[in-house]
């Protein structure tokens, strides 16, 4: 028999992060020494008065399937950290708790978008949005920005890209992979323009918690009511308390969108595993300082990494206000190489076969005269990758 696979399904790419990952954790499995900046996973673990909960749930039975929207219990948790950290009143039938922040944000498409309906996404993006969007049946609309106002998107080039089946706008803060953090300003145009043009925000905002040199980060659901009202907020905790394998992100916004996300959610995961629901609400509502010291490491990091590669000959790097990469500027090694290198993915490859160390190409972000790191790994490690990365540029020019 003769399968065709669908349109829908050849016109989606495996995830370069997961892709570039996996290859050095097989490199690593076959003895070769890899330093891998790729994956954007925190290299610390859960905090311990999270993990003693889920067994707790465990221990008490709690491992049944639970309502598909999520335990009361813990949407009521959310609905007061979002009060208590971004100043948002949300009701908690209008959160829905998914497996992972990425199944937050297809089902949220899902809910909203009709077969041409276009979704404008910034570039540097991160790399699911385009798929996502295709996912849901959408199309996604890629908004160029410019490296001088820090990679934000800007209302006037928003103005360029819109049309009449302009649906929605993916807004990320902090952003992956830049770093870039919105100023409250911004953020009121940015609204003040989606409302004039009835587009609805998702606003993707998992790095929130990982914030540097004393900016704040402010929700654009905060802005202002009316604001509030085109706003699908996306959040989880796989970042901020290093629980990437639990899978839990949620979405919070207006009522009949959550609603319709959470039918969907119900015909294909059901639910998110009930012990990782106990976990979370400790997660939310107490605490042992592990996020904050978490916090102070990385922005050690980020010092060292964004100082270590302006040092570097040809090498350009904004310093990011939060999350936990750095997107150096490589196009001076694209266009003098010595080696035939064409792209941001085979300077990649020739790093990683040569010098053992990973990156994630910048075309993956939608920008290929750059590289992302990911700073979530130990200081030895991220000195050595510089090395080694100094020593692969220099290599390439030969």
């Amino acid at each position: 028999m003769n399968i065709k696979i669908s349109e829908r399904a050849m016109n989606i790419k495996p995830t370069p992060t997961l892709t570039i990952s996996s290859l050095a954790k097989e490199m690593l499995s076959n003895g070769i020494n890899v330093v891998n900046f790729g994956v954007g996973e925190p290299d610390f673990n859960t905090p311990d008065y999270i993990k003693e909960e889920a067994k707790k749930a465990i221990d008490d039975n709690f491992t049944k399937y639970t309502k598909s929207a999520g335990i009361n219990e813990l949407r009521a948790a959310i609905s007061l950290k979002l009060k208590r950290d971004n100043n948002l009143t949300c009701n908690p039938n209008d959160i829905l708790v998914s497996p992972g922040a990425k199944a937050s944000i297809v089902f949220i498409l899902m809910a909203i978008c009709d077969p041409g309906d276009e979704v404008l996404i910034p570039i540097p993006y991160w790399v699911s949005y385009p798929s996502q969007v295709v996912i849901a049946g959408a199309e996604p609309v890629i908004v160029p920005t410019k490296r001088e106002n820090d990679f934000k998107i800007t209302t006037a080039q928003l103005e360029k890209k819109i049309t009449s089946r302009s649906k929605v706008l993916i807004l990320n803060s902090p952003n992956n992979p830049t770093g870039t953090v919105y100023s409250k300003n911004e953020l009121e145009k940015i609204g003040e323009f989606c409302l004039k043009h009835n587009i609805l925000i998702i606003s993707d905002e998992i790095y929130e918690k990982l914030i540097y040199d004393n900016e704040k980060h402010i929700s654009i659901a905060s802005v202002s009511e009316e604001i509030l009202e085109i706003t699908v907020l996306i959040n989880g905790v796989s970042k901020a308390y290093a629980m990437t394998g639990w899978r839990l992100g949620y979405s919070a916004g207006p009522t009949e969108v959550i609603r319709r996300a959470s039918i969907i959610q119900s015909h294909t995961t059901s639910c998110v595993n009930s012990m990782t629901q106990k976990a979370t609400v400790v997660a939310l509502s107490e605490g042992d300082g592990n996020v904050e010291k978490m916090r102070k490491e990385f922005e050690q990091r980020r010092n060292f990494l964004i100082e270590t590669l302006n040092n570097l000959e040809n090498i350009e790097c904004m310093k990011p206000k939060g999350a936990f990469y750095a997107f150096p500027d490589v196009s001076y090694y694209l266009k003098n190489n010595k080696n035939g290198i064409k792209n941001s993915a085979e300077l990649c490859e020739f790093l990683l076969k040569y010098f053992h160390v990973a990156l994630v190409p910048g075309s993956a972000f939608g920008n290929d005269d750059y590289v992302r790191f990911s700073y979530a790994n130990g200081m030895d490690s991220i000195k050595t990758g510089l090395e080694r990365f100094e020593e692969g540029l220099k290599a390439c020019l030969k």
